[in-house]
């Protein structure tokens, strides 16, 4: 195993034990160490993660500016399954900064990104996240829709998804699968 992943493996660690300023310590060693190694693919990773680090701490023009050019790499790189994985997650920094068409818009491209490589579990959760978007914006009956589309490609659902998904089917015998006839 490289010095860099041992680093990468490491600030993961950290990141979900919410060490968020020792795990973006070691992604960006592990950035540099990925660079040195001549690995592009793996340094614009660890920037992502980075990323993600700043998102969790609420340093969300932080997240973006730096998951940015991560996308543009993938992009380049034509690795569509990570273009998309850094598309829903700047879907989740424009909700927090409050541009809800720049959200939108990335959770749109990465949904028909993983929905064109067969990736059902992150199809139905970037599903879930423009759903829970479109409610909050005040359109209901859309984002009912399209979040029970995302839970209908989730494998295994949390208790409240169960029971959203069994209100859903509910409503949907009840008005014939129209919810305009709620």
């Amino acid at each position: 195993m490289s010095t860099a992943q041992e680093l990468q493996e490491q600030g993961v660690k950290l990141y979900h034990q919410r060490d968020y300023e020792a795990a973006a310590r070691l992604f960006r060693q592990a950035m540099d160490a990925y660079g040195d190694e001549n690995r592009k693919d793996m340094a614009a990773e660890m920037q992502a993660n980075i990323g993600l680090v700043h998102r969790a701490l609420g340093e969300y023009q932080q997240a973006l500016d730096i998951m940015q050019p991560a996308l543009r790499t993938f992009q380049e790189m034509g690795d569509r399954l990570r273009t998309a994985q850094v598309l829903g997650n700047l879907g989740g920094v424009y909700v927090e900064l409050g541009d809800r068409e720049q959200a939108y818009n990335c959770y749109r491209q990465a949904a028909d990104i993983f929905q064109e490589l067969g990736e059902k579990e992150h199809y139905g959760k970037t599903l879930i996240a423009m759903g829970a978007l479109q409610v909050r914006d005040g359109k209901i009956w859309s984002g009912a829709a399209t979040y029970e589309v995302g839970l209908e490609n989730l494998s295994e659902l949390s208790a409240g998804q169960k029971i959203l998904k069994g209100l859903l089917g509910i409503r949907n015998r009840l008005t014939g699968g129209n919810p305009k006839n709620a």
